[in-house]
């Protein structure tokens, strides 16, 4: 995108109540030569305390900076913002939003919750195994 193009989608966005400058006292190039002035330009020193010097520097306490930085335990507030709500969804409610948020392909899908079969017991009692003992056996 070009430099035009850009300063016109710029003055689009600008604020109405706010005036142009004049064409003369614009930031852009004045020439080929402008972009390596504005690179090599000093800034000027900012007016403020100079942080090489030790003259004025606050020495802090080791013990203070750890309570600041100490980990503070917020289980108790959080446990009773926990226990504060006591609402609960009715069951089919909760199924239904679940419901909704899953996607439809196959794999997002629950597994089919199958009816696990009971073990059948045997027909036949232990009277009826000692009878056919005697009988088949002959073990009185």
């Amino acid at each position: 995108m070009s430099a035009s193009l850009l300063r016109r989608g710029l003055e689009l966005l600008e604020p109405p109540g706010r005036a142009k400058a004049p064409p003369g006292v614009q930031g852009g190039r004045a020439g080929p030569r402008a972009a390596g002035a504005a690179r090599r330009r000093k800034r000027a020193p900012e007016p403020g305390r100079n942080k090489a010097t030790v003259k004025g520097r606050v020495v802090k306490s080791a013990i203070e900076e750890y309570h600041k930085k100490k980990p503070v335990n917020h289980l108790r507030e959080n446990l009773q913002y926990m226990l504060k709500g006591r609402l609960v969804a009715d069951k089919a409610v909760t199924e239904q939003v679940l419901a909704q948020n899953r996607g439809r392909k196959s794999k997002d899908q629950p597994p089919e919750k199958t009816e696990k079969k009971k073990p059948e017991g045997t027909v036949f009692t232990e009277e009826d195994f000692r009878k056919f003992e005697r009988e088949y056996f002959g073990v009185p």
